[in-house]
């Protein structure tokens, strides 16, 4: 088990009980929303940074990041169809 902190977190009402719907681990799926939003905040940076060594993407290495992200029919025999 991973090393853990206890910490105050204050959240709007409306959200506690909607995530009181959702799960009776309160700490576990927090945890895991931010751990989702960290990944999301540093892939963010080393895009950016890689647009700094490289230069801006192009509209066809766009198009082709989203039919991997997103499985479109362009790319249905790519790797992210491979489930």
């Amino acid at each position: 088990m991973a090393d853990t902190t206890r910490i105050t977190v204050t959240l709007p009402a409306e959200q506690v009980a909607e995530l009181k719907k959702l799960t009776d681990n309160v700490s576990g799926y927090v945890a895991e929303a931010v751990g989702r939003q960290i990944r999301h905040q540093l892939l963010g940076a080393d895009l950016l940074r890689h647009q700094e060594e490289h230069g801006a993407f192009t509209e066809e290495e766009l198009s082709q990041a989203r039919s991997r992200l997103f499985g479109t029919a362009a790319d249905a025999d790519g790797p992210a169809s491979a489930a």
